[in-house]
């Protein structure tokens, strides 16, 4: 396994060992012992929810995070290609505005352990990605937050002109015209 420490404090990079052989693959997707390593959260205080998402090329989904709980996520695609986006939207962080990219697929079988507190989003690159991603924190609505994908500050370099993008999505707005305690802290 291969880890890759990112510009972004506590954001890392997984490179599991693949075993390729006549019948396809296997690898270890997780390994509490091994990640706890790292500082991913791992035995008896470690993941609660996991979640899936297919989605069609041009979507994008996110920037998304939680404000009170935040979420420590495991990211990983099973299937296609995905261009990964994390960034820093907390006003406190001597890293505020900076954001990080890379692409995960199932060629490549990285991961990405985003800690609690980041903002995180992606676009599909293939014809449909599968997404798996294990959680720190349950999911709550009411808890849940966002900035726009094309907000002006962060000025990410999506791949997408016109992503498909859900309602909740569409209404997201730009980190200066979020109130500051709508941001991570």
């Amino acid at each position: 396994m291969n880890i890759i420490e990112t510009a972004l404090p506590g954001v890392l990079i997984i490179e599991p060992d693949v075993f390729p052989d006549s019948r396809g693959f296997f690898l270890e997707g997780f390994n509490a012992a091994r990640y706890a390593r790292y500082g991913i959260p791992g035995e008896g205080h470690g993941f609660v929810q996991e979640n899936a998402t297919r989605s069609h090329h041009g979507v994008l989904r996110g920037l998304h995070f939680q404000i009170n709980h935040p979420q420590g996520k495991l990211f990983s695609v099973s299937a296609g290609r995905v261009f990964d986006v994390i960034a820093d939207v907390n006003p406190d962080s001597q890293n505020f505005l900076q954001w990080i990219s890379m692409e995960l697929s199932d060629d490549n079988h990285r991961q990405v352990w985003v800690p609690p507190g980041y903002a995180h989003g992606f676009c599909v690159l293939s014809e449909t990605a599968d997404v798996h991603y294990r959680c720190t924190d349950y999911f709550d609505a009411q808890d849940s937050g966002g900035v726009a994908w094309d907000d002006a500050q962060l000025a990410i370099g999506w791949p997408v002109v016109e992503p498909l993008l859900s309602d909740r999505d569409r209404a997201l707005t730009s980190i200066a015209s979020t109130r500051r305690w709508r941001l991570p802290q």
